[in-house]
């Protein structure tokens, strides 16, 4: 059986022994039907991931052994930010949880003049919880040991005002490209819209923000594949996809 990966909240050291928390307990007890002796791997998002072994099971928590450290890391060279205004149903988990697998760095859940869905107070915390519990199995399936932090859902313009990225692409069918090259870049924003799309305000807005114009072809893209097929090619450019 594959080696189980785990990620735990908890600061993890060499020699240490501690419970795992009570979702990823009641994974290896009840799903995995694990029990003493199994080993796994456990990752804390701080960097590398540790051998362990499961020494105890009980009822409510599965107690683990923590082995040798392994400085093993998988992350992208290029930290790429994804501001993507919030969808309906279960494409954003889809997002995030794809976004998540092919590198990205932070994901920035957005209100658009078009977005259908509206979160706020408690619901708007409780949803976001929801997809960094996401990108944090994505990250146990896919090797990653460093999670992308899923921010607090924000209006697109104030979220813009807050952009670090040394370079910055909104994508936009209609819009003619900036055929231009420049040095690669460390760090990339990419901006996506609802399912209606950006309004000519919010292009305009980010434009004045100095995001780039990216098209991706011809064909009008839906909002849960824009995302990906953008990360793929920004990973390909400048990344570390072939």
């Amino acid at each position: 059986m594959r080696v189980p990966r785990i990620h735990t909240h908890q600061s993890l050291t060499s020699g240490g022994r501690l419970a795992l928390e009570a979702g990823p307990s009641q994974h290896l007890a009840r799903a995995l039907r694990m029990g003493e002796g199994d080993e796994l791997t456990l990752f804390d998002g701080t960097g590398g991931e540790y051998a362990a072994t499961i020494s105890e099971v009980t009822k409510k928590s599965v107690w683990v052994e923590i082995g040798d450290f392994r400085d093993t890391e998988v992350e992208s060279p290029l930290a790429v930010e994804l501001g993507i205004a919030v969808s309906r149903g279960e494409r954003m988990d889809w997002v995030v949880q794809k976004a998540t697998e092919l590198g990205v760095t932070r994901i920035s859940p957005l209100f658009s003049e078009r977005t259908e869905v509206r979160l706020k107070g408690e619901r708007a915390e409780k949803k976001r919880q929801h997809w960094q519990q996401i990108a944090i199995s994505a990250c146990e399936q896919s090797g990653r040991n460093r999670v992308p932090d899923v921010a607090a859902l924000v209006p697109l313009n104030q979220w813009l005002s807050t952009v670090q990225a040394s370079r910055r692409f909104v994508l936009h069918h209609r819009a003619e490209p900036d055929s231009a090259d420049s040095a690669i870049p460390d760090s990339v924003a990419l901006l996506i819209g609802p399912e209606g799309g950006l309004s000519a305000e919010e292009i305009t807005a980010a434009g004045q923000a100095n995001f780039e114009a990216l098209q991706l072809g011809p064909r009008v893209l839906r909002t849960e594949t824009a995302p990906l097929v953008a990360l793929t090619l920004l990973q390909s450019r400048w990344g570390d996809l072939p």
